[in-house]
């Protein structure tokens, strides 16, 4: 199909906003210090407990408590099998908002199915810091259908204000899925902390399945987090061009595979939003692609200027990411050049960004303390 003289120029323009944005900031000009804490094999997600400490995922299927003040490390036992194929692997990590009281612990994960065939799945389970191990796991979510292949799982994890829980749930490069409502492929999922669906969800009349389902029409989506009004952000890689960052709204659409600002690997093209405006279109695109992962929106005061920023890790384009949020609107703001492909983003409890580096193919990949130049 022919693009428009409008989706042309609209091209053009993202173009040249992305390559302005390549021109990215050297390490000494970087208002923070990159400092090497540790290192891990295929590191995937972290998360923060309460004393300090950070929980560490490894594709491979390791989980790890780091004292990142100490340098000691201690493996968590009873962790669940994983698929470590591909994309696959151990994923993200979270606590229950009530972590402090209850103990819960979310992990993400590839699930084997029958035959050839994995899917994601969400578990829940007791963290017990004294013997070193997880108790009472518990499958609170799984993808359907599971399918071959090994890539695009999405599966990032968030809760909200209200104690919901929130699973994105990519297409696993299958296309068709993310606009069947049969599956929860290529969804957004909004479920209580226990896995059952909640009252409020907009396609609880079409099925189990479609209960779970909050948005629909995504791609590969690896951030996701709520701004200080509890609106909430999902950014998601494109095909061939096209990264995007989303506004989440109740039932909508975001059009993939029938629309995207991004083309097909193999070189079809496929509609831009703008064709078809019937379907949610991105707030911010990204062409050339920055690839993202890990995301976190700051509510921190150790960087000027930063406080409600959303922090971006690229893959890719081995980069930070800093997005400046307007109401309901986004922008770039900064790019900073990290020479190296960064998976994971996360605030510590004193407003300190960290950093995980991607250890792809069985490398190892650093964790990174961000400290402010004064």
């Amino acid at each position: 199909m022919r693009r428009s003289p409008l989706s042309l120029l609209a091209s053009a323009l993202l173009v040249a906003s992305a390559v302005a944005s390549a021109q990215a900031p050297a390490a000494a000009d970087r208002p923070f210090e990159a400092v090497e804490v540790a290192r891990f094999d295929e590191p995937w997600a972290m998360t923060f407990l309460p004393d300090g400490r950070l929980l560490v995922t490894e594709k491979a299927g390791r989980l790890w408590v780091q004292d990142v003040a100490t340098g000691k490390r201690t493996r968590i036992g009873r962790v669940p099998e994983v698929v470590h194929a591909g994309q696959g692997g151990f994923a993200d990590v979270v606590l229950h908002p009530q972590f402090s009281s209850n103990g819960w612990v979310y992990l993400s994960y590839a699930e084997a199915g029958d035959g050839n065939t994995s899917g994601a799945a969400v578990a829940r389970a007791k963290l017990d810091l004294e013997d070193k191990e997880l108790e009472d796991l518990q499958v609170v979510w799984r993808q359907v259908p599971k399918v071959a292949g090994n890539g695009h799982y999405g599966h990032r994890i968030a809760f909200d204000a209200d104690g919901m829980l929130w699973i994105t749930s990519s297409e696993r490069q299958k296309f068709d899925p993310a606009q069947d409502m049969a599956s929860n492929l290529g969804k957004i999922v909004r479920l209580r902390d226990d896995g059952s669906v909640p009252d409020g969800n907009p396609f609880t009349g079409q099925g189990d399945v479609a209960a779970q389902v909050w948005s629909l029409g995504h791609r590969n989506m690896l951030g996701i987090d709520f701004d200080r009004d509890g609106r909430l952000w999902v950014h998601e890689m494109g095909p061939k061009g096209g990264d995007e960052l989303n506004l989440i709204e109740k039932g909508a659409n975001y059009g993939y595979p029938i629309v995207s600002n991004g083309d097909h690997y193999d070189g079809r093209p496929i509609p831009d939003h703008d064709t078809q405006p019937q379907y949610r279109a991105p707030v911010i695109t990204w062409t050339p692609v920055i690839s993202p992962a890990g995301f976190v929106i700051y509510d921190g005061d150790r960087y000027p200027g930063w406080n409600g920023s959303g922090l971006i890790g690229g893959l890719s384009s081995q980069s930070l990411v800093r997005v400046a949020f307007d109401g309901t609107s986004a922008r770039e703001a900064e790019r900073f050049d990290m020479g190296t492909r960064i998976r994971e983003v996360e605030q510590g409890p004193d407003g300190t960004i960290w950093l995980l580096e991607d250890g792809g193919k069985g490398a190892q990949g650093r964790l990174y303390r961000l400290d402010p130049r004064s």
